[in-house]
């Protein structure tokens, strides 16, 4: 069974360059596998452990990092290696919204704890907007939340402004995967003049961790962005699987579907792509057989 941690902090890291070195090689020598996003803005990723003890120490050397002394994490178990190799990279942000102003640090939504969001939810002057992508909206999302149908969250603020004048006179509850695009967004949305934005503490991940099945006002799987690819409540591994040519989640019975071909397209992305570019993924997908039939993991599969 593998340690599954999430993770994310905003702080301010002078030179994200040098932190990447030492974290990469505390995970190498674990056998940590997964990805770390480091920039100026501090700190996201998603990461496996062999053992518990493994992510324990990869904790304790974020908490001693710049002004991440009290950066929260989410854990959960996979009963597969979910990721095939470890990555840390310096990026421009760690969830990249294209915002320059926007700052976290500064002043995000007010919080609420599980309980709270369905309080907060259920009320009529509210609307509910989900910040993730159309193909994780597709497999599940709050009931009655708003679609942005975004391709990326880099396209979010240009939803907002095409459709703000639809929340006049609303309070504003937004949710993501594990709260880091609402960190972004809330703070987004206040600059906007936007007063009363709130957003789910913890995301998703603590919803489904802490809210009974019973109680919960949450329908369907919620996608993440590892080898389980999803996950429902109690953080218990979804139905869905990947189509390896637009990484967008499926389930098992659409396998049977004549838009199915393995590594080279599905019925949501079929028409995506020309016959030469679907040959191309044949022949990736062709080389993925022989390593496979040689005992070894192709690179293209790696997480």
């Amino acid at each position: 069974m593998f340690t599954v941690c999430a993770l994310y902090h905003f702080a301010r890291f002078d030179d994200p360059s040098a932190l990447r070195g030492p974290l990469l090689e505390l995970c190498l020598s674990d056998g940590i596998t997964g990805s770390l996003l480091l920039a100026r803005e501090g700190i996201n990723g998603t990461v496996a452990g062999p053992t518990p003890a493994a992510i324990d120490r990869l904790v304790a050397h974020i908490r001693a990092l710049p002004g991440c002394a009290d950066f929260e994490y989410k854990l959960s178990t996979a009963a597969a290696q979910p990721f095939g190799r470890m990555k840390v990279r310096l990026k421009k942000e760690i969830v990249t919204m294209g915002q320059p102003d926007v700052d976290p640090r500064a002043r995000v939504g007010h919080y609420c704890n599980p309980k709270e969001w369905n309080e907060l939810i259920s009320a009529d002057d509210v609307a509910v907007i989900d910040t993730r992508n159309d193909y994780e909206f597709g497999i599940g999302t709050f009931k009655n939340a708003i679609d942005p149908q975004t391709k990326s969250f880099r396209d979010f603020p240009q939803w907002w402004e095409e459709n703000k004048d639809r929340f006049h006179n609303k309070r504003i509850a937004m949710f993501c995967t594990g709260g880091i695009r609402c960190e972004k967004s809330t703070n987004f949305l206040l600059g906007q003049g936007i007063e009363e934005v709130y957003h789910l503490k913890g995301g998703i991940l603590k919803y489904l961790e802490e809210m009974p099945k019973e109680e919960s006002l949450w329908e369907g799987e919620c996608f993440v962005f590892d080898g389980r690819v999803s996950i429902g409540h109690g953080l218990t591994e979804g139905p869905h699987e990947l189509c390896h040519a637009c990484r967008r989640p499926i389930l098992p019975e659409d396998k049977a579907r004549p838009e199915y071909e393995e590594g080279v397209s599905c019925h949501q992305c079929v028409d995506e792509t020309d016959e030469a570019r679907k040959e191309r993924f044949r022949e990736r997908q062709h080389q993925i057989a022989l390593a496979k039939a040689r005992g070894e993991r192709h690179f293209s599969r790696q997480a």
